[in-house]
């Protein structure tokens, strides 16, 4: 079963306090108005990422389809902010938070039967048109659509993208709802 992953969002940290406004002089790619939004957008198009920086040395990347894209971007920033005379004393620690993957089962679920069989299932038509299921191993959540599309997030590996959607469609034929 195919997976794509869509959005990668990784945390990074540089352990020291950064001149934000130093850096929106320097840098054309960036926004920064610290009266609506404390911290300065970084935009890079290869890849095509933004990563949000905070004079905590905090960093919030996303866009990037994959965890080493994520980490390169970072890298990246740290490369261009270092190159324009920024001291970065140490290398940023990285984490990933989130993967976002969408893929699609090969068929139609029965969102109803799904509800009523599956624990961990919230499913309000009049809501949301798709079965929220939280699945515990791995911990993701995927949103599930009649049309068998699926939307998987809260993953922080991308195998747990791919393996939540190959246990999704195990389960669905298991209990006959996939059609």
């Amino acid at each position: 079963m195919s997976v794509e992953i869509q959005n990668v969002v990784a945390v990074a940290t540089l352990n020291q306090k950064i001149d934000l406004l130093a850096i929106m002089k320097v840098f054309r790619n960036v926004k920064y108005d610290p009266e609506r939004f404390p911290g300065l957008l970084f935009r890079l198009n290869r890849p095509k990422t933004s990563t949000l920086i905070f004079t905590t040395g905090k960093m919030v990347c996303t866009g990037a389809r994959s965890e080493r894209e994520a980490f390169g971007a970072v890298r990246r920033v740290v490369r261009e902010l270092r190159k324009e005379g920024f001291i970065i004393s140490r290398s940023p620690e990285i984490d990933v938070v989130n993967i976002v993957g969408t893929s699609d089962v090969g068929g139609e679920v029965d969102l109803e039967s799904m509800a009523d069989i599956l624990d961990d299932v919230l499913y309000e038509p009049e809501q949301f048109p798709g079965v929220i299921y939280r699945m515990t191993d791995p911990k993701v959540v995927l949103l599930v659509f009649a049309s068998g599309k699926l939307v998987i997030t809260g993953a922080r590996r991308e195998e747990q993208v791919h393996e939540a959607a190959d246990k999704i469609r195990a389960i669905l034929i298991d209990h006959e709802l996939l059609h």
